[in-house]
């Protein structure tokens, strides 16, 4: 019944499949118990198996997947109360995922001469240069549709279904985002996504061709990822003293936890955000033509986000 209820309300179906998985390796052990009667012990057993095979945020989303279900059966008045809150610190806490990034402004101009040059299929390319342009996340870039993005409005609408947040997230487009953009719709325009895969136009570029570009321009995995562009904004543009903080957290779509917050930042930095969108495609475009640009107290060629 939750899960229907979610699919109602738009939960992305990548989630309702993880979700439908989740129950499908809890089932052997309490899909045929009373849910009113099953104890804080039981789900631990149901989640142990997964925890021993070192899948440690699995069971911790599976554990806040199954505490999800009991409140909706409290709410439903079909059990007393939620079990797993007495589980809390039970399981093996995950590790936090790293993305490797380049956060250093001569290393990220070499980077992204690099992708300039890349020699490999030329929507590989385009998408790499807008994952430096924009900085949003790797699977809203490769799941960009033609109908999003708005070439006179200078805009790129990406709808809560694909967000994170599950809240629209535009992002204002620089002369140079528009001017790729247009380079990329002589070849994939008539179609429905930007960066179609190379087997089945119906489908969006794989999840591992920007890494995969990465890898070939001799970025290992410890030094640059897909997501690392996000990080390497994030770092450059807070380090520049020239924006709000809290326009760049915009920018980088992260959710604020304060709903009234949120929908003002949302409104109120728009105009910041749009002059910020052609000031770091200029300084990108700076950096790929200095070999040596004096930015004292920046980091070290790799760090570390978890965005």
């Amino acid at each position: 019944m939750l899960l229907e209820k979610q699919e109602r309300e738009g939960l992305a179906e990548a989630t309702l499949v993880k979700r439908r998985w989740f129950i499908k390796l809890v089932f052997p052990v309490l899909g045929k118990r009373p849910i009113a009667e099953i104890q804080p012990l039981e789900i631990l057993l149901a989640l142990r198996p997964i925890e021993k095979k070192g899948r440690h945020e699995s069971a911790k989303r599976a554990l806040n997947f199954i505490g999800q279900v009991f409140r909706y059966a409290v709410a439903s008045q079909l059990a007393p109360a939620d079990p797993t809150r007495d589980l809390r610190g039970a399981l093996t806490t995950p590790k936090v995922k790293h993305h490797a990034a380049i956060l250093d402004p001569d290393q990220a101009g070499e980077l992204l001469r690099a992708i300039d040059g890349y020699e490999g299929q030329p929507i590989t390319r385009w998408a790499l240069q807008l994952s430096a342009l924009l900085f949003v996340r790797p699977g809203e870039l490769r799941k960009a549709e033609w109908a999003e993005v708005d070439a006179v409005k200078a805009v790129w609408r990406i709808p809560p279904s694909k967000m994170k947040g599950r809240v629209e997230h535009q992002v204002p487009l620089s002369s140079q985002a528009l001017a790729v953009f247009e380079e990329v719709r002589g070849l994939t325009g008539r179609g429905r996504y930007v960066f179609p895969s190379i087997r089945s136009t119906a489908n969006p570029m794989s999840e591992n061709t920007i890494n995969a570009a990465l890898r070939r321009l001799g970025y290992s995995g410890d030094e640059m990822t897909a997501h690392g562009f996000r990080s390497m904004a994030s770092t450059l543009l807070n380090e520049s003293g020239k924006w709000h903080p809290d326009a760049i957290e915009r920018a980088l779509a992260h959710k604020d936890t304060d709903s009234v917050r949120a929908a003002y930042a949302r409104g109120a930095f728009w105009n910041e955000r749009v002059e910020m969108a052609q000031w770091w495609s200029d300084y990108l475009d700076s950096l790929k033509g200095e070999r040596k640009v004096l930015r004292p107290d920046f980091g070290q060629r790799t760090s570390a986000s978890s965005s």
